[in-house]
């Protein structure tokens, strides 16, 4: 399972691997991140982990003969893109069949299915959404299509916005006009919903400066968790979960092992 990695919210990746290893109980299941910072972090806490090379390395020397990368990666952008590439070199001189999933929002059908779902979740009465998306600094980005259909799907909605962190329609340069929208269409209230994985540095950083810039205008908040955890995050929601396991099972029957 290859995963970004959290500081703060690592544990909800280890509960993740919990859940698998009960979904897959004829797999081993091992688990990879690629963020440097992560592992540096919590390597000074005392908790060690390794990335995606270190463990496919393991793995192969392991002996397997079949190998699933999982990606858990919201969108089929740059760190999906840096698991495949990760995964195809190794398959060029590895023994083993090295597969790689699809990120979670990959699937036309499952990402509507589970946007209009969130969206029928979250939704209030005379209040406004505000989506953020993570985004990617480059407009030529492999798999950006996913994150400008999430937003254009999204934004078909009454009383929906949206805006990124790093990508197209940055809140530093977009918040402006999406106020102003806000304003003109009669809203006094906004939720921010945090489209990540976990609530990580960014729900603790960016959602909480632009919940209290949208203050200055409207009662603001970010949305509340719809999870046993106290912030809201899309990891631990059943669909999000089930895309995952589908998305497992469909390369285990591609190695004819099911």
């Amino acid at each position: 399972m290859s995963c970004f990695g959290s500081i703060i919210e690592q544990d909800k990746y280890l509960e993740l691997e919990s859940d698998v290893k009960k979904r897959f109980p004829e797999a081993d299941v091992f688990m990879a991140f690629s963020s440097r910072m992560v592992l540096k972090m919590l390597k000074k806490e005392g908790r060690e982990f390794k990335n995606l090379p270190q463990t496919l390395a393991d793995v192969d020397m392991l002996g397997y003969k079949n190998i699933i990368v999982a990606s858990i990666n919201l969108f089929p952008t740059d760190e999906h893109e840096v698991t495949k590439k990760i995964s195809d070199g190794f398959n060029s001189f590895s023994p083993a069949n090295i597969r790689v999933t699809d990120a979670v929002l990959t699937k036309t059908k499952d990402t509507t299915l589970f946007l209009k779902e969130l969206d029928k979740s979250i939704k209030k009465d005379g209040t406004a959404n505000l989506y953020v998306i993570h985004g990617t600094p480059r407009l030529d980005t492999r798999g950006i299509d996913s994150i400008t259909y999430t937003h254009s799907f999204l934004e078909s909605f009454e009383g929906n916005f949206c805006c990124s962190l790093e990508g197209s329609y940055p809140w530093y340069a977009y918040k402006e006009a999406v106020i102003s929208r806000m304003q003109k269409e009669g809203y006094k209230k906004v939720q921010v919903v945090p489209m990540l994985l976990v609530s990580g540095n960014h729900y603790i950083k960016d959602m909480v400066e632009i919940k209290e810039e949208l203050g200055e205008f409207f009662e603001s908040s970010i949305v509340e968790s719809l999870t046993k955890d106290e912030k809201f995050n899309l990891l631990e929601l059943p669909t999000v979960r089930e895309i995952i396991y589908k998305n497992i099972e469909e390369e285990i029957i591609k190695l004819g092992c099911k």
